[in-house]
Parts: C-alpha cells; structure tokens; sequence
C-alpha cells in the first residue's frame, strides 16, 4: 500500500503542470484501442486494457518482449533462458512451469493459440509485431476459453502509401546478435509488408544458447471502398539450450552454471537439453461491408508445428497440425442519441498431435518409451451487443457457448483403441459498462466468468499418463476501475480493483523422477489492484532545450490465496499463491534532446516470490535498472540512420527469471542475467 500511496501522490503532484503552455508544442494523439470489435478511445473502454505500441516496443531491447510486457500493471512475463517466454495475466503461473498457458493470444485475426492450449509465442519475433493490446481478467464471452485473460498482437504492416524499408542491427554481451530487415510497398489498393529476421545469443548462463530465423509476410488487399482482404504467413525456426534449475546452494555459488548431474540424471549439457521448433502459420482474412448496416468477417488459419524437446528422462517429438476458422456477422445502426452495435459469431479449430516419448542417449533418441496420438477440438460460439448512449454512457454484453473435446489413443508400449473425452457445454457472459463522467473522467465495471479446460501438455504431461480425471477451471471475475485523461492528453491515470475467485485450479505435480502431473486443487481468491499514470513534465516541442520529458509509472498488488486447497493431507488454504509476488512497481523516463538524440531509464521494483504451494521457499526481491541513448537526426547520404546503446540490470542483481516452481530436490532457481550491454543501429532507406 505504501508503493501504491507514493504512485498516487506523483501523479497528483504531475497534474499541477497540465496548466504550463509551452510555446511550441506537438499534438498528443488520442489512444484508440480495439478490444472488442470496434475501435474506441481508451478512455472509454468498458474493461482493464493496456496497450503497447511501436514507439513503447522500441523503447525497450528489441530482443526480447519480457520488459516491455512487464510494464503493464498486472501482466508478468519470464524468460527461463533466452527464447523461452512464460506469461502470466494476473497470475497463472502454477499451469505453466514452460510455454503459456490459460492465455489467449491472437495475431492479427487469427488465434495463435491452438486448440490444445498452446500458444508458441516465443515463435515470433519482435521486430514483426506492430503493437499489442492486453484484456485482462476472463474474456471467454468472445474470445473463447480463457480464465486470465486475451493478447491482441498486431503485426508490423505499412500505413503510408509511401515505400519503406529498413534495417536493424544490434549487438550485445553475452554473444547477442539481433538482425531484421523490414520492406513495405504500397500500389493503389494492394499492399504487402515483409519482415525477415535473425537473432542469436550464446546465453548467461552454461548450456544457454539460442537462435532464431524468422520470416514474415502480411498483404492486404482492398477490392471495395470498404472490403479487404488480408493474408499473413510466418516461419519461425527455433532453437534453445535449457540449463535446468539450480538449488539455493548452486545458485549462490556459481548462477552462471548450469544443473549439474546427480546420482544416475545426467546433466543438461550431457543430454544436450533444449528445444527444437519450427512453425509455419497462415491465414487469410475477408472483411465484406455487405452495407452500411451489415458486415460479415470471415477469417481461415492453419499451423504446423515440429517440436523435439531432448530431456534429462527421456526425448519428446510432437508435430501438431492445427487448422480452424473464426466469423462474425456485424449489425451497426446509428442515431442521433444511442448507437448500436450487435455481433454474432463463431470459432472453431482442431489440433491433431502425435507425440513420442524416447530414452534420451546424450542429446539421440534411443528406445521408444511412449507414443499417443491426441486429438483436441475446441467450438464456441458468441454474441456481443455495445450500445453507446449519448456518447458518454456504454454497455456491453456478451455471452459464448463452449464445446471442449479430445481423443486419445495408445500406440505404445501397449497399444489402446481411441478414446473421446467430452466436456460439457458451458456458457460464458460478460456484462461491462462505462460512464463518461466528463471530457476527461470515465467510470467502468464489469463482471464476466472464465473458463480454462486443460491443455493437451496437461492431460499428457511429461509422465507420459494420459489424465482424463483433470477437469476445466473457471470463476467470476468481478472488477472496476476510474480512467483520468487531461483533455490535451498530456496527463492519465487508469485504476482498476478486482475480485476473481476461482474454482477446481489446475496446479502442477512432480514425481520422484521429475517427471511432472498436473490436478485440479481447490480455488483461489485473487484480490488486486493494477494503478498506472503518465504525465508529460515538458510537452513534445522544437524549441525548447528538452524537447520533451515524460514519465510513466505502473503498479500492481496481488493479494492471491488459496482456497480449499488440500495438498495430499496439508491444508494449505490461506496460503499465498505460488509464483506471484505481491507487489511490483515499473518506472519509467523518456527524455527527448534536440538534433533527435534520446535518453530512457526504466527501473523495476518485484517484491519476493512464494516458490512452494506451502509458501516455505520465496525468491528474493529485485531491483532492475535498464537504460537507453541514441540518436535518430543523422542522414547520410539522404538515409536516416538511428544509432542507440543501452544497458540492463546496472545495479548487477543476482535474481531468477523463470522459477521453477514446487521443484523436486529444490530446484527453484533460474538465474537471469547479470548487467549486460547492448548496442545497434537503424537505417531507413
């Protein structure tokens, strides 16, 4: 509470310089956002939503999204080692000890996650991505089954009718090398944005390296004055080393190495540990204004995915193959007072995963141990009515039926016939309002309710047992918030309490071998506060010696506990939920100079982190400090040519990214990075 009051009286103190009149200032765009449907103001949006756009992305180092989706109050992101992303909106990490989960994420219209759960996020590069918007709390109502929350990610696409191209060059400590090349053209009605890139790095600790090779491309074709068609492709070519988890001693003494071997578990170097994955997405996009009151959306995707996964135990090998379509239907119809606007539509998708177990012969596959062919389907169908009442009042109703299926089959060591595992239907409303209460204050409230069946890397966990016991999670998410914007934009302030309680939560298991199972243990009551406010101390301006200064500063407080929730014999109710700390605090400065030269800081307060459901261990606290310079006026030859450095963790930290959370032997430990350094270059042709 003490961060939070601190938070409260800066901005308070920030709001006394909305009144200062430079003399020569740029205009601050408005904030539209596009959560549900149709695009609006920020300011009026019914329900807790952050976006990140491509100047807040650039801002931060381009080689990974970890510190700039942790900048968003109640979103925490981890990076075990480079390349390997967790993600957790308003904690649910206990369901992801890797990969993400209980988390949708669409990239542009089409889910990236598939229908067994997974969303190989960690696939695409930032350097494709043009923003990203974060729903929080349970957006099941339109979005399908989802309990934390929904991901918009927009790709990197041309705006002007104007030809673009760039190159990006970075390189950094510990062997970091990032290289994209950006090309975009525009001919009358059709345009086409192509991005390719390469990032590798060699990793801070041992048994840590990582490369990427990506390749995206986006055309938009406008064959009416209000109907489009759109295309997006991406191959992504994965590779990571995965260190393993080190003990409290192990930390201490050396954070750089990796786990060593112990009794009969070789080492991760030994087993060459790591992930192997190759994706290749598409989807095409139609967007018919059949008139002015009716529209029809109608979006088809496709993936394949390739993903061996060498461990201490054994040798996994998955292809997966997804395929699926989402349409809506869009009635529209406006007055003079009330505007309408109704939605209904559909999405469906299938994943067919054939997965393999095998002895692991240092880094070779050996002796089959296990093989199954899953099958997962997931079908939902949603209405979605916004009603806008004299520009100032919105309402917002929605509701989605949910179908969740999956077939499984034995294949070895002893083979079964098919299997069909049905869940019943549920449905999933939602029900948001905001007022304006003025040009410049909004109220909003809403209730909703989550649904979050097990993912297939769940039913089938590392144990190789296919557990049809496990069933879906869900709760009602109960939330209100205030959102102040000075009407010249120059200072905001969103603030957003929430009481989500949920029940039968799907929470990770390991057995002696270390091999992992996952059931459902109880409930959580999650109780939170998510405050965040910027201010611009100097306005964008050409005259002035500082041709801006801003300042932005987020915070979160999660009170999370357990509910009903039996551990074996141990009650362990009250506790506080595992791997959420309970307060963090990011701040940040940006300071622009003339001749286009830059300064950013950027400091990140977590406090300590439960390691164990009994809340026996905790991570320690951190402080992490990060900065940016550069400068964008330099031409040669006509080019524009940004050159920036930057440094991260400067106060040299020793903390973990990524903990592994209930490890067997203790295990916890994921040291991240010491201070680092960085440096690079943009030109645009």
């Amino acid at each position: 509470m003490k961060q939070f009051i601190t938070l409260l009286l800066l901005t308070l103190t920030l709001t006394g310089f909305s009144q200062i009149k430079p003399d020569t200032t740029k205009k601050l765009e408005e904030v539209v956002i596009r959560p549900y449907f149709t695009v609006q103001p920020l300011l009026r949006t019914t329900g807790a939503v952050a976006i990140l756009d491509r100047k807040v992305l650039d801002q931060q180092p381009n080689s990974s999204l970890v510190t700039a989706v942790n900048t968003i109050p109640g979103v925490r992101m981890e990076e075990r080692s480079p390349g390997s992303y967790r993600l957790s909106i308003r904690g649910s990490l206990l369901r992801s000890p890797f990969g993400i989960r209980n988390v949708k994420i669409y990239f542009d219209e089409f889910p990236l996650t598939d229908a067994g759960g997974n969303s190989y996020l960690n696939a695409l590069d930032l350097s494709g991505i043009q923003n990203i918007q974060v729903l929080k709390g349970p957006q099941s109502s339109i979005y399908g089954a989802n309990s934390g929350g929904v991901v918009l990610i927009a790709p990197n696409t041309l705006t002007t009718d104007s030809t673009q191209f760039s190159l990006n060059l970075t390189g950094g400590s510990f062997g970091l090398f990032h290289e994209n090349l950006n090309l975009g053209k525009r001919w009358k009605n059709y345009t086409l944005s192509i991005n390719q890139s390469y990032q590798r790095s060699d990793g801070f600790r041992d048994h840590s390296k990582m490369e990427r090779k990506y390749f995206q491309i986006h055309q938009k074709l406008d064959y009416a004055p209000k109907s489009n068609l759109t295309a997006l492709l991406f191959y992504s070519d994965l590779q990571y080393e995965t260190p393993g988890g080190l003990t409290a001693a192990e930390y201490e003494l050396n954070p750089k190495a990796a786990r060593p071997a112990f009794g009969k578990t070789r080492s991760p170097a030994e087993q060459q540990a790591g992930i192997y994955s190759k994706t290749f997405y598409a989807g095409v996009t139609n967007n018919w204004q059949l008139n002015s009151k009716f529209k029809h959306v109608l979006s088809a995707f496709t993936s394949y995915t390739d993903f061996k996964n060498p461990f201490l135990t054994n040798y996994e090998h998955r292809k997966e193959f997804t395929i699926g379509i989402r349409t809506y239907v869009e009635y529209f119809k406006k007055s003079e007072d009330i505007t309408w606007r109704a939605n209904l539509g559909l999405e469906a998708a299938k994943t067919a995963s054939n997965i393999n177990n095998r002895d692991n012969d240092y880094g070779i596959p050996g002796n089959l141990q296990a093989s199954d062919r899953l099958k997962a389907a997931t079908n939902f169908s949603y209405a979605h009515l916004n009603v806008d009442i004299f520009q100032k009042l919105l309402l917002e109703f929605s509701v989605s039926g949910n179908l969740y299926q999956y077939k499984y089959e034995r294949i070895a060591p002893v083979p079964a016939p098919q299997k069909t595992k049905n869940f019943d239907l549920q449905f999933m409303p939602r029900a948001a309002l905001s007022y304006l209460l003025n040009k410049e204050l909004s109220l909003r409230g809403s209730v909703s309710r989550g649904y979050s069946p097990p993912t297939l890397a769940e039913i089938r966990a590392s144990d190789n047992v296919i557990n049809i016991d496990l069933q879906p999670e869900s709760g009602w998410n109960y939330e209100t918030g205030i959102r102040y914007q000075t009407e010249n934009r120059r200072i905001s302030l969103d603030l957003n309490g929430f009481y989500y309680q949920l029940k039968n939560a799907i929470v990770r298991r390991l057995n002696e071998n270390a091999t992992e199972f996952f059931i459902n243990a109880g409930g959580t009551k999650q109780w939170g506060l998510e405050a965040s406010a910027s201010a611009w101390l100097i306005l964008p301006n050409k005259n002035t010696a500082i041709r801006g200064l801003s300042i932005k500063s987020a915070y979160t407080l999660s009170r999370f506990k357990f509910d009903h929730y039996l551990d074996r014999t141990v009650d362990l109710s009250g506790r506080n939920l595992t791997g959420v700390p309970k307060n963090i605090i990011v701040t940040s400065i940006d300071l622009q100079l003339p001749k286009g030269f830059y300064i950013f800081l950027q400091h990140n307060y977590t406090s300590r982190i439960p390691l164990t459901d009994a809340n026996t261990i905790y991570a320690r606290d951190y402080h992490l400090v990060q900065s940016k310079i550069g400068w964008k006026g330099l031409h040669i030859a006509n080019t524009q040519v940004e050159i920036f450095a930057g440094a991260d963790n400067l106060l040299n930290q020793n903390y973990s990214l990524g903990n592994d959370l209930n490890a067997a032997g203790g295990r916890y430990f994921n040291p991240a990075a010491t201070r680092s350094f960085y440096a690079g270059l943009n030109i645009h042709f």
